[in-house]
């Protein structure tokens, strides 16, 4: 089924009037519905509540940072900060281009408050933190950093997304398939209070057979890219990583949703701890093969379907509806592993990797 996934442009507005045209053409060049500040309508709703809503009906958040902080809210921060914020909380892939050198920008467009200029570089600084981001120096750089962000994010992250609704199947099958999907979690449930186990009826038994399997050596790969004047550098290191050691370190807390991006940034702490520092290099780690399906075969993740929802109608496309997919979650049987390694003295301090000559 085709869909449309919306974004949110999210920035400072006088100063970037230009580079917001340039972004939200390229979006729609790009068959992508932008929402952005220049879209909304006048209300009397208050401002940021309008804005939450529109961020809630989003697929993913492109945030734009030159050289002003912006307009500070109630709350003591930027709007544009606030929306980044608010952007997290609803756990949208955010997507953060941020101009490469802000001490060039031109005198009007540069923050003039000493004390906002200090807020400006700790927002750069936060959002550079524990993701990747892209680096600009004109207006006319981004429809192209923008279109190739954007879609490689859809492809390793991809949402839920918009449809005609002309285009889905009738409300009676909508409901049939909200009835199953209703069922399907409380056969889940059931299923869960009947573990512990999928192997041998012993749970005891079956976590020494998972850690054994577990405990071996998978070969990844670390890109790293410099970028430079003239052309982009890449470095390439192996390593071995103990999987067994990796697995109990694996962060079930956001929104309990699988993702190998939040492992590989584990992986690059543990190597790099000091990356971040240079904006000038790109890290990137080699998915391990099968990853995922090993951890469902062990009943660590359960593959829970959402089915096509209508929206709340604050998409541009008001006769439109959210698309279908499916989500990888981890288990509670992956924290009750975790568990049984503390308790049977298993649980490493840290995991083990270690470069290959």
């Amino acid at each position: 089924m085709e869909k449309r996934y919306q974004v949110f442009v999210s920035s400072t507005y006088a100063d970037l009037k230009d580079e917001r045209h340039k972004v939200i053409q390229t979006l729609m060049e790009l068959d992508c519905i932008p929402a952005g500040m220049e879209l909304f309508p006048a209300t009397d709703e208050d401002q940021f509540e309008f804005i939450k809503r529109i961020i809630d009906d989003c697929d993913y958040y492109l945030l734009i940072i030159g050289g002003r902080y912006g307009s500070i809210t109630a709350q003591g921060i930027s709007y544009t900060e606030q929306e980044y914020e608010y952007a997290l909380e609803r756990g949208l892939k955010v997507i953060a281009l941020l101009h490469a050198n802000p001490e060039q920008i031109v005198f009007e467009k540069s923050e003039q408050n000493p004390e906002l200029r200090t807020r400006l570089q700790s927002f750069r600084d936060k959002t550079a933190t524990g993701r990747l981001v892209k680096f600009w120096q004109n207006a006319g750089e981004l429809p192209g950093i923008v279109a190739l962000s954007l879609s490689k994010t859809i492809k390793m992250f991809p949402a839920i997304g918009w449809v005609r609704a002309d285009r889905v199947s009738s409300e009676e099958l909508l409901i049939e398939i909200n009835d199953l999907r209703k069922k399907n979690a409380e056969l889940n449930n059931a299923l869960s209070e009947m573990e512990p186990s999928i192997f041998t009826g012993s749970e005891e038994k079956d976590y020494t057979y998972i850690y054994n399997n577990l405990n071996r050596l998978e070969d990844i790969e670390v890109k790293i890219v410099s970028r430079t004047a003239d052309k982009d550098e890449v470095e390439t290191r192996k390593y071995s990583l103990n999987l067994a050691s990796l697995i109990p370190f694996i962060s079930t807390s956001y929104n309990h949703e699988y993702n190998w991006f939040s492992i590989s940034e584990r992986i690059l702490n543990k190597l790099f701890p000091n990356r971040t520092r240079d904006p000038s290099k790109t890290f990137l780690v080699s998915e391990i093969k099968n990853l995922a399906n090993d951890l469902k075969m062990y009943g660590f993740l359960t593959q829970n379907y959402i089915p096509p929802v209508a929206g709340n109608g604050n998409g541009i496309f008001g006769s439109t509806i959210r698309g279908d997919s499916f989500k990888l979650i981890y288990s509670e049987k992956l924290e009750r592993y975790k568990y049984w390694l503390n308790f049977n003295g298993k649980m490493p301090e840290h995991f083990e990797i270690n470069e290959k000559n």
